[in-house]
């Protein structure tokens, strides 16, 4: 199980920080980039581009073009998908009154008026925001039988020093759940880096996830190749489920989750350039730009932090006091002042924010280059609520000087039980 955890637990923290659960949880080193979005078909090509088995599909913006795709599909049943990053499609519903974002029929014309009901509506699923999410984009695809579902993944796990694969025989389910519970039903091979997936060990898995007679050489091949779109795109975790068996007997790859190491982005343009930015929070989208990590929360006290466990500490403080973060804002450790600048400027923009309180802890950072930043901040945004700030570390008497000689209404703070109660005071006050 521990596997698992430590492959899904940095691209759960938007979730966790949303919720505010992650304040007393230990984590792993977070990315002061935010995590790469593809649509369900743009994954599904990149896998088609490395020979990947995947269903017949094409790509409508317009219901026309959905149609004429469907027809072109020549196909027995046509299933018709909603594309937008939240789950849920099947059971959500649309604005305009259609109900489910995944259908399917075996007529081309109904895929066409069914698209019509789609694009340029919003669509509402447990994940999205109340309003829903405008759909701009739909996957027509051929409709396939499933006759018995698997469960398949490569993924970077640091016990191994490399990559993995795990595999299971009960596909289509949430794989935690299998692995607490029929921990025997869950196979894993590690990968020599510099060997590669040898033929053994992919016939070995197939045979483990139950593929018999010419299936399983047909199944080893996918695994071949899907190790092959791993190191091709720089993979961090590609994960199949279901890696499914139809009546006609061909192993097809339904469903994919493919997560990328954003560390490779100078070498994967054409990758990072298919990033879906329209779901995102603006302040997210506009803080990345600057290699800035932040997550809006539903409090009142912006926090501006360097490094993930003191964000979290931060928040949690705040907590105990009664106080309520307005957001996880992490600078990351080689800070420069521009940064300082925008980091103020998007804390500003959120109109929930009624304080602001800086912790600092310079390690590589220099305090004088944080101290800087916000004297430019203050004057120039014309700052309207409180400031309190807390600065340790390197350079930090020289920041403590500039902050004071600066003239501006800056509250100072001894450690950071000092600052997180004048910063709940201060808002106590207004």
């Amino acid at each position: 199980v521990a596997l698992f955890v430590s492959a899904h637990v940095i691209s759960m923290l938007p979730c966790y920080a949303k919720n505010q659960k992650f304040l007393r949880l230990s984590l792993v080193r977070v990315s002061p980039r935010r995590w790469l979005n593809l649509q369900e078909y743009q994954s599904k090509k990149l896998m088609q581009d490395s020979g990947v088995t995947v269903q017949h599909f094409f790509v409508a913006d317009t219901a026309s073009e959905a149609l004429e795709a469907a027809k072109r599909l020549k196909a027995k049943e046509i299933v018709l998908k909603a594309q937008i990053l939240a789950g849920g499609r099947g059971k959500g519903v649309f604005d305009s009154g259609l109900k489910g974002g995944v259908h399917l029929t075996k007529d081309p014309v109904v895929v066409g008026e069914l698209a019509g009901k789609m694009l340029g509506f919003n669509l509402t699923t447990k994940q999205t925001p109340k309003e829903g999410v405008k759909v701009k984009t739909v996957m027509v695809a051929e409709a396939l039988d499933i006759s018995r579902e698997t469960y398949f993944a490569i993924l970077m796990d640091r016990s191994c020093n490399g990559p993995v694969m795990v595999g299971s025989p009960q596909g289509g389910v949430d794989i935690e759940e299998v692995a607490a519970t029929t921990p025997e039903l869950i196979f894993k091979e590690v990968i020599d880096i510099f060997e590669g997936v040898r033929d053994d060990q992919a016939l070995r898995m197939a045979a483990n996830l139950g593929f018999k007679g010419p299936l399983e050489r047909q199944a080893a091949d996918q695994i071949k190749r899907l190790y092959d779109l791993f190191l091709k795109v720089d993979a961090t975790q590609v994960e199949v489920n279901p890696l499914g068996e139809t009546p006609e007997g061909q192993v097809v790859c339904f469903d994919a989750k493919i997560n990328f190491d954003d560390n490779a982005e100078f070498r994967q343009k054409a990758v990072f350039a298919m990033d879906d930015t329209a779901e995102s929070d603006p302040l997210e989208t506009e803080a990345a730009k600057y290699d800035l990590k932040y997550i809006g929360l539903d409090g009142n006290i912006a926090c501006f932090v360097n490094g993930a466990g003191l964000a979290m500490a931060t928040c949690d403080i705040i907590d105990l006091h009664g106080g309520k973060p307005a957001n996880f804002l992490d600078l990351g450790g080689g800070v420069k002042e521009n940064q300082v600048y925008v980091a103020f400027k998007l804390l500003t923009a959120d109109p929930k924010v009624e304080a602001i309180l800086v912790n600092i802890f310079g390690g590589i950072v220099n305090c004088a280059i944080i101290a800087n930043g916000i004297t430019k901040a203050c004057r120039e945004l014309e700052l309207k609520v409180p400031l309190v700030v807390r600065l340790e570390g390197t350079n930090v008497q020289e920041a403590k000087r500039i902050l004071s000689e600066s003239g501006l209404p800056i509250t100072s703070a001894s450690d950071l039980d000092d600052a997180a109660k004048k910063a709940v005071a201060a808002i106590a006050k207004k």
